[in-house]
């Protein structure tokens, strides 16, 4: 009779015993799911548009026009009605340019129709196109534009 209460004894402990790893099957299910289900719904989602604003030619050609021309390393150069170009001081900029649109061989006010167009290579960082557009209307100049190349 003590065989019968050692044997069950013994069984009752080791029939339940706590798993200590979690099972990972359940887990690896639900996510090839998710990822079945992203993969046939993201086709589907169409990307957003955006509408960009168009310009248009003005109706009247600018009197005269200054380019301000960014360089690789930052240099910053006048150019007044595709004639020499001259270095400017980033400091000086606004001054320069507001100097150079006032003076007109004939000696006449330019007016509210100058045009300041600023020409950047690709590679210039965009904070400095912005830096200098900036400053040229904290300075009060009306038409502050840039300069782009047309895709073929």
């Amino acid at each position: 009779m003590a065989a019968l209460q050692g044997s069950s004894r013994g069984s009752g402990r080791r029939g339940r015993r706590t798993m200590a790893e979690i099972n990972m099957v359940p887990f690896i299910d639900v996510m090839l799911v998710l990822l079945i289900i992203f993969m046939v719904t993201a086709p589907l989602i169409t990307p957003s548009m955006i509408d960009l604003p168009s310009a248009g030619k003005a109706a009247k050609q600018p009197d005269k026009i200054v380019q301000v021309i960014i360089g690789l390393d930052e240099s910053i150069k006048l150019k007044i009605d595709n004639a020499n170009e001259q270095v400017v001081n980033k400091d000086q900029l606004a001054q320069s340019v507001k100097n150079a649109l006032q003076a007109t061989p004939s000696g006449a006010s330019v007016g509210a129709n100058a045009a300041v167009v600023i020409s950047a290579d690709k590679n210039v960082k965009y904070e400095a196109v912005v830096r200098v557009m900036d400053t040229l209307q904290r300075a009060g100049l009306p038409r502050v534009g840039l300069s782009v190349q047309l895709a073929p």
